[in-house]
């Protein structure tokens, strides 16, 4: 299965998704970027609220996209200790990754929210949506960062993963509920299940979550840009 694009990949997956539709304690968070356009589908079908999740991949020195963790919002980090194992990187190194993108996460917390708190999370159901998975560090960190923040129950959703991860996501968890519209046991990367996958903006993730904002909750916020 190919998507045509992020639209109508969460169009897709809220259909797997009714059983949350109308629920005060429902809450989707996409995780930026490109997990925004999916999200705002999901959450749109859904008629339940909509925000982020700001999560950053920790990628080794040499090699960025080859991920040996990742951060996110509330503090939390999570290594990939398997691959640290066979690819040991010296803490040092590390550190000096975690800082530059606690910088960038911190960027973007100030751009797409602005002078908003972060959701309250604690006792709600949340739906973690991205655009896909390729090694579940990511999804593991803000999977997480909710438990800290005092979530009560997570769907993961996603439109694409590898079978591997997802296998793994499910023994990993017992108390996570995992929605992924295509599973390829041959994955290859995220970009190859799309026919139009271009970068999401900064902009467009501020308009989605402005619009969301406006057409999902009763009284609108200040929006976000005129928030930053």
């Amino acid at each position: 299965m190919r998507f045509l694009d992020r639209v109508e990949a969460g169009r897709m997956l809220a259909g797997k998704l009714r059983a949350y539709a109308n629920r005060p304690d429902v809450i989707v968070l996409a995780l930026p970027r490109g997990g925004v356009p999916v999200a705002f589908e999901v959450a749109r079908a859904l008629k339940v609220p909509l925000d982020v999740l700001i999560v950053r991949k920790l990628g080794a020195p040499d090699q960025p996209e080859l991920a040996m963790g990742a951060i996110a919002s509330g503090g939390v980090r999570v290594l990939n200790e398997e691959l640290l194992r066979y690819y040991p990187i010296p803490d040092i190194l590390i550190e000096s990754v975690a800082a530059r993108e606690q910088k960038e996460l911190e960027r973007r917390e100030r751009i797409y929210r602005g002078a908003r708190p972060a959701p309250d999370v604690r006792g709600r159901t949340v739906i973690l949506v991205d655009d896909g998975i390729a090694t579940g560090t990511t999804m593991r960190s803000a999977v997480e960062a909710l438990k800290k923040l005092g979530a009560a129950d997570f769907v993961i959703a996603v439109p694409v993963a590898p079978e591997s991860v997802c296998d793994e996501f499910q023994r990993l968890w017992d108390h996570v509920v995992f929605t992924c519209l295509t599973t390829p046991e041959m994955f290859s990367a995220i970009n190859f299940w799309y026919k139009d996958f271009p970068q999401t903006t900064d902009e467009e993730v501020c308009d989605l979550l402005n619009r969301a904002d406006a057409e999902l909750t009763a009284a609108p916020a200040k929006s976000r840009s005129e928030a930053t």
